[in-house]
């Protein structure tokens, strides 16, 4: 099952981090995001690229509304013409399939919002 189509799990604090060959393989499924391995925790973060602010806010708006269905929440950067998205799981201070169901649930979300534009 693709990961767009999975639903996030209830993290605990002790639930496995994603890492090595699962890592790659997940990374391998949203191929628009970048690792940020920062000095305590890893992430992944995607720039989102629109035509003026009020789009970018509508897509935030979306995200949004993801996050809040998922019970999973990214760190969002708006600004004028451009949106970053950053998913890791607070709980374990890493990454977990949740952050990879969110980015490509996040995709679709771009995907469909630039198919309305057209």
């Amino acid at each position: 099952m693709s990961l767009e189509h999975k639903t996030c799990e209830a993290c605990r604090a002790d639930a496995p981090r994603v890492e090595g060959d699962a890592l790659l393989h997940y990374l391998e499924q949203v191929p628009q995001w970048t690792l940020i391995d920062e000095s305590t925790e890893a992430k992944i973060s995607r720039v989102y690229t629109f035509a003026d602010f009020a789009t970018a806010w509508s897509f935030v708006d979306k995200v949004a509304a993801l996050a809040e269905a998922e019970d999973h929440h990214p760190k969002l950067i708006l600004e004028w013409g451009k949106v970053e998205v950053c998913w890791w799981t607070h709980k374990i201070t890493g990454l977990h399939q949740n952050d990879f169901i969110c980015a490509a649930k996040t995709d679709r979300i771009f995907a469909q919002s630039t198919d309305t534009e057209s």
